[in-house]
């Protein structure tokens, strides 16, 4: 990935609309990493929560800039996109599990390294594609990609604050969460240049996938539940 340090340099209606396409990206790519940071730091209390969300958010932003010089490199490679999918939907489905476990005994279902370390995995291997689309909107710039990924920090910090609240309220929308998860992980499974390779799947399949991963996560994660697993369902690598 090539990066021109001056691309915007005596153009400020161009320096100022991609700044505002970096925001916008910032804003909607926000919602799928705030969901693994809200249902991760759930169950710990309050100001273990807070300091999980920032200090998460962080790490994994800081993980971010240095993944972006390979980014484009990485999503030509068989197998990459395809383990990362793998990966999310057992992190929704682990999520769920910590979930009922903490419900069950009214004790947090991981601690707060673990919490974080999970926020780290997850946000780096969804976090490829987002890249990406920031470093379209900056053009190669590499100062303007940086501002894009640091802007992320603060959006995704108020998007997990605001969801592991709801969280506390609605438990549906744990439920929720780890659904979106399920459907994040198809995406990356089905659009690995293996498979893609191999096979040309409809739109109407990949959507159907998509919605069949979606309600997996739920249906594995009660399953488990159900058999008596607990949290340690899977201790992060």
């Amino acid at each position: 990935m090539n990066f021109d340090w001056g691309a915007f340099s005596g153009s400020i209606p161009n320096l100022a609309f991609a700044v505002s396409q970096i925001f916008l990206i910032d804003i909607v790519l926000a919602g799928d990493n705030a969901v693994v940071i809200a249902m991760a730091v759930r169950s710990l209390p309050k100001k273990k929560r807070r300091f999980g969300i920032i200090f998460g958010a962080g790490l994994a932003v800081i993980l971010r800039v240095a993944l972006t010089f390979f980014a484009a490199q990485l999503l030509e490679l068989n197998f990459v996109k395809l383990v990362g999918g793998l990966l999310v939907f057992w992190i929704g489905c682990k999520l769920l599990v910590q979930d009922a476990v903490t419900q069950k005994t009214g004790s947090p279902g991981t601690s707060l390294w673990n919490a974080i370390w999970t926020i780290m995995v997850a946000d780096v291997t969804m976090s490829t594609d987002n890249i990406l689309a920031l470093a379209a909107a900056s053009r190669g710039n590499l100062p303007m990609l940086i501002f894009g990924l640091v802007l992320s920090i603060p959006l995704v910090v108020f998007a997990s604050d605001l969801l592991s609240r709801l969280m506390g309220q609605y438990r549906f929308i744990i439920y929720f969460g780890a659904a979106i998860l399920g459907k994040v992980a198809a995406e990356m499974i089905f659009s690995d240049p293996l498979l893609t390779g191999l096979i040309h799947l409809p739109v109407f399949v990949l959507y159907s996938l998509e919605v069949l991963f979606a309600f997996g996560v739920i249906v594995i994660a009660k399953a488990y539940t159900k058999m008596g697993g607990k949290s340690s369902i899977g201790t992060l690598p």
